[in-house]
């Protein structure tokens, strides 16, 4: 019997989700601090235009670089157009979302040769990551961990107290723009892999889930990371049982976030029974959030 993992691209697979993991368990923390679920839905969105302009200039080749100019251009264009109140998050969110993901949608079907290949960005390959992929991976990873760890405490002071945060110096739109450049990083490095709409989830069920059982950022982020991990490792098993012996075709980006939501499901009762009251997070200050 044929280990699973031994097979080279499953092994792969399983890399990029460790590495995946790494990262959106401590970025989903921020998301969940700052409420930025529409905007990380969004920017999940606005890279797919240059998922296709790259992959119209250089082929498969390009994507990565496509994809990052458009992350980075929707980032900041975001905090932009929010900096001084000029429109509400939402409505500069939803107005860059809409423009981003119709420019991609009429590139789209300008070129209908290639509808086909760029579908599966929007649902991903995970199966198909190649050792070049798992090294750009890497590399985002590394950028993103060392850019949260400088500005780590700046952001928290940011998420729960934006007046102590700009009575104390600290410049908003340029703290802004630092989470919103990583959250199109983190973007980037998954698209390819689980695809434009399967990547939200892993900005924002890890700490959703976590936040069941912790009220600790920290530990939030920590646990989130092992739940992306053992959805990785799971749903990639699943994928792969349910194809060999069964027949069945299971896409494996969408087995990992299906067993990603039903972590949140099961662990939600346990909310219930530590009776949390709502709007407790709002009320405990950031420095006992991290201890």
């Amino acid at each position: 019997m044929i280990e699973p993992f031994a097979v080279p691209f499953m092994g792969r697979a399983l890399a990029e989700i460790a590495l995946l993991a790494l990262i959106c368990g401590p970025i989903s923390v921020f998301v969940f601090a700052r409420g930025l679920s529409f905007v990380s839905d969004a920017l999940t969105h606005t890279v797919f235009p240059g998922v296709v302009i790259g992959f119209v200039a250089g082929g498969v080749e390009g994507l990565f670089a496509g994809a990052l100019i458009a992350g980075l251009v929707t980032a900041v264009v975001l905090t932009v157009l929010t900096r001084g109140a000029r429109l509400s998050d939402d409505a500069a969110t939803a107005v860059v979302l809409t423009a981003m993901f119709s420019i991609g949608v009429v590139l789209v079907s300008r070129r209908s040769s290639y509808t086909a290949d760029l579908t599966s960005f929007l649902f991903g390959r995970l199966l198909t990551v190649t050792p070049r992929q798992l090294a750009e991976t890497a590399a985002l990873a590394v950028i993103i961990l060392v850019a949260l760890l400088i500005g780590a405490r700046a952001l928290l002071f940011r998420a729960f107290d934006p007046a102590g945060a700009a009575a104390a110096g600290l410049r908003l739109g340029r703290l802004d723009l630092w989470l919103n450049v990583l959250l199109a990083l983190v973007v980037v490095a998954a698209v390819r892999a689980v695809g434009t709409i399967l990547v939200v989830a892993l900005l924002i069920v890890p700490a959703a889930a976590a936040r069941m059982v912790t009220d600790r950022l920290a530990a939030m982020a920590v646990l989130g990371t092992v739940l992306v991990v053992a959805a990785g490792y799971g749903g990639l098993l699943l994928s792969w049982t349910a194809s060999v012996h069964y027949g069945v075709a299971l896409t494996s980006a969408s087995s990992v976030v299906l067993l990603l939501v039903l972590a949140y499901l099961v662990l939600l009762p346990i909310r219930w029974l530590r009776r949390v009251p709502p709007n407790r997070l709002e009320r405990t200050s950031p420095h006992e959030l991290v201890g």
